[in-house]
């Protein structure tokens, strides 16, 4: 159960990351709003793995399932690069989060 709140919290990772980039200092409210309640529900998914989960392997899966998907997420919605190298890159973040997770001893 705790990795798939870990997982979950790595999800609303990415609604936090994606809500700021429309915060407009704080000023448009509705994605402030969006980006406050994603960004409470990650850390405290976190938190609530990290008690079961090794604390630097929580981290690391939770960042990079974030990062992974704020990627993913620029390059589906913001247009931003989609080139080979970088999805080689991705690539090698899943291998990463994926032996850390097999690794865990959990």
């Amino acid at each position: 159960m705790a990795w798939l709140l870990l997982v979950l919290g790595g999800f609303f990772e990415v609604g936090f990351t994606t809500c700021l980039r429309h915060v407009d200092n704080f000023r448009n409210v509705p994605w402030t709003l969006g980006f406050l309640a994603s960004v409470t529900a990650s850390m405290g998914l976190l938190e609530v793995a990290s008690r079961s989960i090794p604390m630097g392997t929580a981290y690391a899966v939770w960042g990079g399932i974030g990062a992974l998907g704020t990627v993913i997420a620029g390059i589906v919605w913001f247009g931003e690069p989609a080139s080979l190298p970088r999805l080689l890159l991705i690539l090698g973040a899943v291998a990463c989060i994926a032996g850390l997770k097999l690794t865990s001893g959990h």
